[in-house]
């Protein structure tokens, strides 16, 4: 995969910018890892610290999406000067929260060719040519993103290389419909985004056919929202996969980010991975509990 060619060791951790770039996730614990005034200018000053403490440790791959409130700005901003590091975005989700922590409604999908156009234009607008990696976000079965011819045309001529992010418990049928589909003979998804962690194994089997194509593979949601504590093990267990390109960190603070990356020289022997893998649980009981993760 070239844009993540020669990637490896600490790089091979991506700093994902969704609990910083707004101020309502559903990550655990956020009533104590962020200040109670999450102003648009606290979470900047936030991100572009984690930014610089990811940088100088060796991360090279810097992970945003339109909905996730001001993280395409709070990295655009960094940018300069930074010449190694890599952005990828994504677009289907509208950020609808106002700036509140809870909202009736956090984020509108919509894959239609209508959204990717705006969304493209609001995502170049501020990332230029640095956007190495775009992402349809998001994409399950029934997404029309795996069936318009119009928006693969679209996507494929749209500059960056082309991804998807992935969600749900049949993310193993989507990233094996999406790696089927060619625009003139060429396959257009090139990079694979999806939940996989110690809880939720589901879609292992289709990233590594993902990753024996020549795809790169990116792993979200690698410590499952904050059900898993144990950081450094969860991430390595992530990076001991053979198929993962990159793990992605969610750190909010300097000390989970340090933590995190510790991850990066965590060796684990395969029994270490048998025993951790009987934490699976089946991917509807995961999915049904994330969803009921509430926004804070």
């Amino acid at each position: 995969m070239e844009l993540f060619d020669g990637i490896d060791g600490v790089a091979r951790i991506g700093l994902g910018l969704a609990a910083v770039g707004r101020p309502g996730y559903i990550n655990l614990g956020r009533e104590r890892d962020l200040p109670p005034d999450r102003t648009a200018e606290v979470l900047r000053e936030r991100a572009h610290t984690l930014l610089d403490e990811a940088y100088a440790a060796g991360v090279r791959y810097f992970d945003v999406a339109r909905s996730y409130g001001r993280a395409e700005e709070f990295l655009a901003g960094w940018l300069p000067g930074h010449d190694e590091a890599i952005a990828g975005s994504k677009w289907g989700y509208t950020y609808t929260a106002g700036w509140q922590v809870t909202a009736a409604v956090h984020e509108v999908k919509d894959h239609s060719v209508a959204t990717f156009a705006r969304q493209l234009g609001e995502t170049r607008a501020l990332l230029g040519d640095r956007l190495g990696l775009y992402q349809v976000h998001s994409v399950t079965p029934d997404s029309p993103a795996l069936t318009d011819t119009d928006l693969h045309r679209r996507l494929a001529g749209q500059g960056a290389v082309v991804g998807l992010s992935t969600s749900g418990p049949a993310q193993a049928d989507t990233i094996r419909a999406a790696c089927a589909i060619e625009v003139d003979g060429v396959p257009l998804f090139r990079s694979v985004q999806a939940t996989w962690n110690l809880l939720e194994t589901g879609a292992g089997d289709a990233l590594a056919e993902a990753h024996a194509s020549g795809r790169a593979v990116i792993v979200k949601e690698a410590l499952a929202n904050g059900r898993l504590a144990e950081d450094v093990v969860a991430l390595a267990a992530a990076l001991h996969q053979p198929w993962a390109t990159i793990v992605l960190s969610g750190a909010v603070t300097s000390e989970q980010l340090a933590s995190n990356l510790q991850a990066a020289t965590l060796e684990l022997t395969g029994s270490d991975l048998e025993r951790l893998s009987g934490l699976a649980e089946p991917s509807e009981r995961y999915w049904r509990t994330r969803s009921s993760l509430p926004w804070t």
